[in-house]
This record gives C-alpha cells, structure tokens and sequence, in this order.
C-alpha cells in the first residue's frame, strides 16, 4: 500500500510540474501553433487493414474496420497470424506529409498503437510491433517523423492507454459478436465476454491490467515521448478501465516532451487534457465556447481500410464542414485510411487535393482565425482575426444570392473595404436597419464557398444578429 501511495505521489508531482503550475500567457504560448493551424490530418493505420473490413467472407456490419477484431470476435493467435503478414512495401512517408502540406493541413496525428495493440514502432515492451513482428521490419513512425522533420510538419501520436486486445492484461470494450458477422457460436462467446470485461480469448486474461499499465502502455508511451525528436500531439483514446492511478502514471511522462498537447480522452472526468474531441460531429453554435476543441471526422465511413467502403464525402462537404468548424472556433482533424501495402485511397488524395486548392486562395479565412461573432448564417459561415487595431471578417458564402445582395445583420460600422478573396473584387455596399447589404456578382466565383473579406476599423461595436 505504502509503495503504491509513493507513486501516486511521484507521479501527481510530475503532472504538477508541467501543468497545474501553468500561466494562462503560459498556456496560450503552447497552445498558439494548434489554434492557428485549424486543419490537420488523422491517419488510422495499422494490420487491421490486412482484413479491409471482412472476416471469414462477410462484411463487418457495425463500426470502423479498424475494430474488426473486437467485433468479429477474432482470436489473439489468428490476428497475429494475420498481423505477421503486414508488409506495406509502398509506404512513402514523404508523400503523406506533401499530401497534407498540399491540402493545407499543419500536423498529423498517426495512430501509433490501436486498441489492437499493433505498434507501428520499434518497442522494447511488446514484439508485437511492426518492425520485430513482421516482414517490413522497420519503424514507420520514425520515417514518418523525419519526414515531417525536413518538412516543417508537425507531428502527434495516437496511443491506445487502456484497450488492448493483443497484449495480456489490457482492456476490452464489450461489443457483440453479431457487430462483426453472423458467427453460429456467438452465443458462447458473448456470454464469455459478459463474464470477463468484454474479453474474448483466454489468451487476453493471462495478465492484470496493472501489468499492462506497468509493462507496456508506459514503457511504450516513454518510448513515443522520447524517440522521435518533438511529439506535438499526444492523442489519448478510449479510457475503458482507465483508473486515477494509471492516468497518472501515463501524465507524468508528458513532462519529457513539456510542450506537447493532449486530448480529454485520458482518463473521465477528471483528466480533461488540453481539447476536446467531439468524433464524427460538428457542435452547435456556443456549444463549446471558450474551449480548444478538435472535430476528428471520417472521409467515408471508416477510420481504417475498408476495400468495400465507397461512401465518400464529397470535397464541398469537406470544405464546408472545414468553414462551418473554424467558424465555431474548432480545429478539423480529417482522417484517411491507408490499406495494407502503406498506400493512401486515391478518393482521399482527390479530396484533398481539392480542399488544397481551395485552401490556397482562402486559407487566410481558416488560418489563425477565431469564431464568428454572429453565430451561424443560412448561407454561409463567418470567422474573424484583428490585426493591428483592424477586424478582420471572412464571410465564406455556400449559397450565392440570386438577387446580388448579401445581408449582413449585425454588422453596423462602416467598413474600410470589402473585397471577394479569390480575386480581390471590390464590393459596394449599403447600410440597412439592421446591418450591412454587400452588392454581389450574378454568378459565384466559387460554387463551393466563395470568401469575402471586409476589413473594419477597430473591434466590433455590435455583434447581435438575426443569423441562424
């Protein structure tokens, strides 16, 4: 009792150091780079792509692939079998981190181990890694960081503290057996899972979660913290069986990389980390006022490779969502899934080729910006930056009024100019009682989301608006 009282101790005091004691300017400082970059790539990766989403001939029914050894309930011993054929000989790093560059994204976050327990890195506290356990027999993470190195990308990791199904001793999500496929003896098998914290496999039970916490999930996370030169994100998930007790273990290692930024998805309620991370949604205006948060999202309709998931997004969804997002003062981490041999899904590098395209004329709506004062318009989305004594207001327009007029409600000072940012339009306008009438073009620059920016003296005066 004594000796786990001390580490508590130990561990608290290391979490103190690096956080509790923080300034507020000491706290905008680390956070500055993550709130200017609004736009970041998720990539979900690992041997769970060797399945792309099938198991025994039938389609996973519910959830990511990337869940598909929980949900099809395979056994430890038959996805290792599968994982130790994983060899993604196609796997350019320099191209994910050009690709993301292009689309106009700041930073990756990379799942370095999945709730399978896979790490996609050289790890002295589980072979079950890709450099020791397959064929490839190299760290990807440590090409990826160099990559993102030599070109000024920034770089995080997502790591799985607590579900682990290939590790003994690490946690499992209960899910049934006909989430994954029509097994005859799910029956069995569900009731196995009731009985032992969502286990499936004997192979699962042959450690304590103390274990794991001790002999895997901190080592590795150390490993993370320490061999990759600047982590910017450390990307906590899923914290089934999570205590105080290992939540500190683990936040006590964050003070070897002191500016790193963490998510809320340590350990709940009471590790809130640096942002939250509201998943596959967009919050409602205010919902989250006040706070860093991140909408992590899907292209399609799965984190991880699935060859038969042909439901994308199209790239004025993205856009949009990418305006909607920064217009409430949220970043967008947009997620791809690459297959087996280490190549990214072409739908996704079109998308995000486009959304690049668009980025390079209208970035300057996105980057750095801050929420929009009149909340949501019907047509459209708004964000905002002052810039020496000046405001600064990005209205990006989805519908394009047919009549040539675009109401402003709310906007009552004078601008000192108003202009269409692709090609720099100068816009008339007129006063009216309840705010501002932009005259616009017949026909949209951009059908997608055309960005006009008015420039106003000072701070806003009035930020009531009818906009909804």
């Amino acid at each position: 009792m004594k000796k786990t009282i001390l580490i508590l101790l130990l561990s608290l005091m290391g979490f103190t150091q690096i956080r509790a004691q923080e300034s507020t300017s000491e706290r905008d400082k680390r956070m500055k780079w993550w709130r200017e970059a609004r736009f970041g790539m998720f990539i979900h990766w690992g041997p769970y792509a060797v399945w792309e989403g099938s198991y025994k001939g039938h389609e996973q029914r519910k959830g990511g692939a990337e869940w598909i050894m929980n949900r099809s309930k395979i056994p430890v011993a038959e996805y290792q079998q599968a994982a130790a054929t994983f060899n993604p000989v196609r796997y350019d790093p320099e191209s994910w981190v050009l690709l993301a560059k292009q689309a106009g994204m700041k930073y990756i976050v990379i799942t370095a181990k999945h709730h399978d327990g896979f790490a996609m890195f050289r790890s002295n506290a589980s072979r079950f890694n890709i450099a020791d356990f397959t064929p490839y027999k190299k760290d990807v993470l440590e090409a990826l960081a160099k990559a993102c190195q030599k070109y000024h990308m920034k770089l995080g990791f997502y790591y799985s503290q607590a579900q682990d199904w290939n590790n003994p001793g690490g946690a499992a999500s209960r899910k049934l057996t006909n989430e994954g496929w029509a097994d005859p003896d799910s029956a069995r098998i569900d009731a196995f899972t009731a009985a032992n914290n969502g286990h499936w496999d004997p192979a699962q039970l042959t450690a304590t979660m103390d274990e794991y916490i001790d002999k895997v999930a901190v080592p590795q996370v150390r490993e993370l913290l320490t061999n990759y030169g600047k982590v910017a994100v450390l990307w906590w998930d899923t914290p089934t069986g999570m205590t105080d007790a290992y939540a500190l273990k683990l936040q006590a290692l964050l003070k070897l990389q002191p500016g790193i930024i963490t998510n809320d998805r340590l350990k709940h309620p009471n590790f809130p980390g640096d942002t939250g991370t509201p998943e596959q949604k967009i919050p409602k205006p205010g919902e989250l006022e006040g706070k860093d948060w991140e909408t992590c999202m899907t292209m399609n309709g799965t984190w991880g490779y699935r060859a038969s998931d042909n439901k994308w997004k199209s790239t004025e969804v993205l856009i949009r969502n990418l305006c909607d997002i920064a217009s409430k003062g949220g970043n967008y981490l947009l997620n791809v899934g690459p297959n087996a041999l280490g190549e990214i899904p072409q739908p996704s590098i079109q998308r995000l080729q486009e959304m690049g395209a668009w980025m390079k004329t209208n970035g300057e709506a996105i980057y750095a910006t801050k929420g929009s004062p009149f909340g949501s318009f019907s047509w459209g989305r708004c964000t905002r930056k002052v810039v020496k004594g000046k405001t600064i207001l990005y209205f990006a327009v989805f519908d394009w009024p047919k009549e040539g007029k675009l109401n402003l409600p709310g906007l009552t000072q004078k601008p000192l100019s108003a202009t269409i940012l692709t090609d720099g339009t100068k816009l008339d306008w007129t006063h009216a009682a309840d705010g501002l009438v932009l005259r616009l073009p017949e026909e949209a620059p951009d059908a997608i989301a055309t960005v006009i920016k008015v420039v106003i003296k000072g701070n806003l005066t009035q930020t009531h608006s009818n906009a909804q």
